[in-house]
């Protein structure tokens, strides 16, 4: 059985845990506590493995130049707007006022007095050390990039380090699986705690934000992916939408965005007519870095369980909330479920309980097969839109697709 089925059987056994148990599956809440723990446990660690690899993976120094720079700024530019419509999103539509959970007695979000250059210095560790020691996520983070770029540039002499941070991140990623395995029991517990003390009403809210969170993606696939191409690349969306349609279901059954990237490739590659070299380069990267659907979740997420808590985020928690979702959707690797552990990162740069984790645990899986979609097709976008303004783009093959893909299955 999958793991999102044991976590949605989890989730109906553990409402109606709590319905029948009332106000005594309290005694239920240490179990779901102690699995919020487990993913405290390894948020530090993980961090900075899966974000000094990510940023090592441009492996050639050369490609650090114009195409290189040019994938990275539209990535970085299209998940700063991902957040920024899932933070519009659930300022505008509000999906959890009618939750009234209640927190920690005190609750840490952003000092209003700090201005913006107190921000900008808070950001950058003096000490990483005491960084990691502490649990300061964004100044891990930065600390990662720095440290990943610097490993690039040492060259060989960097490879050793670079190797033991590979496997530090893949003994990360299985450690997450592992983790991940104890979730429908975490899940069971926290469910049952919150529907026997709060009722069955509680499920409402989330059901209303799957369905906008769903409208907030397709509305940055309108604007960004559809805009991009129209509007920059001077290319018409409808083919990339066909050229894609493969890539696009194996998304959307993975829930991954590195099991879906062979697929991607061949899609970009031969039905796009994206040069090999530059789909070998920034698909990959993308598959890493650039998560746009992740991003537009962080950033929901976060507007959405603060308001379930009554906490106001003023304009400096939403810069501080941009920036961290921005660089953890980097830190999150293409594998189902990781995207989710990252959330908690982004909860802590803000001082939003992560016991809200366990409400949107119970959509994770349907949202996330409609975020790899949108983690995909961002990838391929900056792929067609770099190959354009390379002149490596095939645009006979781009707008017959449909017939390069006959000709493939009659082959």
């Amino acid at each position: 059985m999958k793991l999102w089925v044991k976590i949605l059987i989890a989730i109906v056994l553990g409402v109606i845990a709590g319905i029948i148990l009332g106000p005594s599956a309290e005694y239920l809440k240490p179990i779901g506590q102690a699995f919020l723990n487990l993913i405290n446990m390894i948020i530090v660690l993980l961090v900075l493995s899966s974000m000094t690899v990510g940023i090592t993976s441009i492996h050639d120094p050369q490609k650090l130049g114009r195409v290189g720079i040019k994938t990275l700024l539209i990535y970085l530019i299209t998940t700063a707007i991902a957040i920024t419509i899932g933070i519009t999103f659930g300022k505008i539509f509000r999906p959890g006022d009618s939750l009234n959970l209640q927190g920690p007695e005190q609750i840490q979000v952003a000092d209003p007095s700090i201005s913006l250059s107190g921000i900008f210095l808070s950001i950058i560790p003096s000490n990483p050390i005491a960084s990691l020691v502490e649990g300061n996520v964004l100044q891990i983070i930065v600390f990662a990039v720095f440290l990943g770029i610097s490993i690039n540039f040492a060259g060989e002499k960097g490879k050793p380090l670079l190797e033991l941070l590979e496997s530090l991140a893949d003994v990360m990623y299985r450690l997450t699986s592992i983790i991940m395995e104890f979730s429908p029991i975490g899940v069971f517990a926290i469910m049952a705690w919150v529907s026997g003390s709060f009722g069955i009403m509680v499920l409402l809210p989330l059901l209303k934000f799957l369905i906008l969170y769903y409208l907030a993606c397709c509305l940055h696939m309108l604007i960004v992916f559809c805009g991009g191409l129209k509007f920059l690349a001077k290319l018409s969306p409808l083919p990339f939408f066909r050229g894609m349609s493969d890539a696009i279901m194996v998304a959307f059954s993975t829930s991954s965005s590195s099991a879906t990237l062979p697929v991607s490739m061949h899609c970009v590659q031969q039905n796009l007519g994206v040069s090999k070299n530059l789909t070998n380069f920034i698909l990959p990267l993308g598959s890493t870095i650039n998560m746009n659907g992740a991003a537009l979740f962080q950033g929901m997420s976060a507007i959405f369980i603060a308001q379930a808590y009554g906490i106001d985020l003023n304009f400096q928690s939403l810069l501080i909330l941009t920036l961290t979702a921005t660089l953890s959707a980097i830190g999150a690797a293409g594998i189902p479920g990781t995207g989710f552990i990252m959330l908690s990162v982004v909860f802590s740069s803000v001082g939003i309980p992560i016991e809200g984790l366990a409400l949107l645990a119970s959509i994770d899986r349907i949202r996330e097969m409609f975020s790899t979609v949108v983690n995909v097709l961002g990838d391929a976008v900056c792929a067609v839109y770099v190959a354009r303004r390379e002149g490596e783009l095939d645009e006979r093959q781009y707008y017959n697709s449909k017939l390069v893909e006959m000709e493939g299955s009659e082959g």
